[in-house]
């Protein structure tokens, strides 16, 4: 079933729900109001007869004419019934003869007279005795036969419209559904992004609309960074494998070749093999983002730091750090992490002046690498952390371009930044900034 037409149902029968209990409620309040004219009509007739009763002293002689619609009869307090008015004389049974012999109040019941509904009023009189006037109710009855009839039409014409009107209802209310449905469908078949919804309005369908916009418009982004990922890949690929595939065919095509020049080629092919390496741990790196991420743990941020400036010391001998950490502690992952600090190291290293220090500072969460090299050009600054961007003094040195990309991701998925810039004397200052973890207090001894 639809949505629509559940919402149709769901509309229609609501509003047939409460028309069949208004024509229900109108019914039995009709009805009431009927049998209370009824009841009514019967105690102020019993009442006129209670006192023609005291006027003559006795249930004899003439009486003035009237009240055909009445039966009437007068009890005895032993029992016996006299009839006053009407073609049969109302019933007399043990309520009437209770009521007679002042064992019991007076009584309203219904009745059968000569084969006819009634309503039958039995009135105890004063000095005993009981006087009993029935009504014929078929009249009522028939009125109301034809007000059930009345109710059922109307009501039956009423679930009708509200069918009929609960069906506009949906169809106008599901209409931004179907739009949304339309548009889940197009982009399916035909993989385009580019296709929106009109979300006019609060409701939750506009917000939805507005939500599925968003969706598309994130998709049309990653779709986007994937091609351009692609691109620049390829782009950056094709240098290293087409000298490898160069030295690669160099020695194959000449195996007298001299001892030197085969140990140069072949030094060369494991460079560009190792640079081939660090391109795809990178892109791979890059391309993961934090799908299939560790498990995030806290971290001493400082030891973390240590090791690689460590690290960093045994691949560059030559350079000298100098080193500042402060006890930190972060939640985070810590292959990633050691990645984005040892991408800050390498670049530090490779772009310092010689002689002159790599200095790293850890305070308050935020992790600061400076170099004294030429630092970043003012125009470049933008796009150094755009992925492949290379600035004008990295083109004639090694590298893929991706180690600050690398870092801001990183940064961004554990809840903090990095930043780049230029040192006031000159060298070129990253800050990376992480959300510091509450330390536990100490255990009471």
């Amino acid at each position: 079933m639809t949505f629509t037409r559940r919402l149709t149902l769901l509309a229609g029968g609501a509003v047939a729900v409460a028309i069949l209990l208004a024509s229900a409620l109108a019914y039995v309040t009709i009805a009431r109001q009927l049998r209370d004219q009824v009841d009514d009509s019967l105690v102020d007739r019993a009442s006129e007869v209670a006192a023609e009763l005291r006027a003559r002293r006795g249930p004899g002689g003439p009486r003035r004419p009237g009240g055909t619609d009445f039966y009437e009869g007068l009890v005895a307090p032993n029992g016996t019934g006299v009839p006053l008015r009407g073609a049969v004389a109302p019933p007399v049974d043990a309520r009437a003869r209770d009521v007679a012999a002042g064992r019991r109040g007076g009584t309203l019941a219904d009745a059968e007279l000569a084969g006819e509904p009634a309503r039958l009023l039995v009135a105890a009189l004063p000095g005993g005795g009981a006087v009993q006037v029935a009504r014929s109710v078929r009249e009522t009855r028939t009125l109301l036969g034809r007000v059930r009839l009345i109710l059922l039409l109307v009501a039956a014409g009423g679930i009708a419209g509200a069918a009929l009107l609960g069906r506009l209802v949906a169809g106008r209310a599901t209409e931004p559904l179907r739009r949304l449905e339309r548009a889940a469908e197009h982009v399916a078949l035909t993989q385009d992004l580019g296709r929106r919804i009109e979300a006019s309005g609060r409701d939750e369908v506009s917000r939805l609309a507005a939500r599925f916009n968003d969706m598309l418009d994130a998709l049309e982004r990653s779709m986007t960074a994937q091609r351009q990922l692609v691109a620049d890949a390829s782009h950056e690929l094709r240098t290293p494998v087409t000298s490898l595939r160069t030295n690669l065919e160099a020695l194959q095509a000449n195996p007298d070749l001299d001892p030197a020049r085969r140990a140069d080629l072949l030094a060369r092919a494991t460079a560009q093999a190792e640079e081939l390496t660090v391109l795809m741990n990178d892109l791979i790196d890059l391309a993961r983002g934090d799908a299939a991420e560790p498990a995030r743990e806290p971290i001493r941020l400082d030891e973390l730091v240590e090791e690689a400036v460590e690290r960093a010391a045994r691949h560059a001998p030559a350079q000298r750090f100098d080193v500042d950490l402060e006890e930190t502690t972060v939640v985070g992952s810590p292959p990633r992490l050691t990645r984005t600090v040892n991408n800050l190291l390498d670049n530090a290293v490779r772009f310092n002046a010689p002689g002159a220090p790599v200095e790293v500072r850890l305070r308050d969460g935020e992790l600061e690498v400076r170099d004294h090299g030429p630092g970043f050009d003012t125009t470049e600054l933008p796009h150094v952390f755009d992925r492949f961007f290379r600035g004008a003094h990295a083109r004639a040195r090694s590298g893929s371009g991706l180690g600050l990309a690398i870092a801001r991701q990183a940064a961004t998925s554990h809840g903090g930044g990095v930043t780049a810039g230029n040192a006031e004397n000159g060298g070129a200052r990253v800050r990376l900034r992480l959300p510091v973890a509450e330390r536990e207090p100490a255990p009471s001894p």
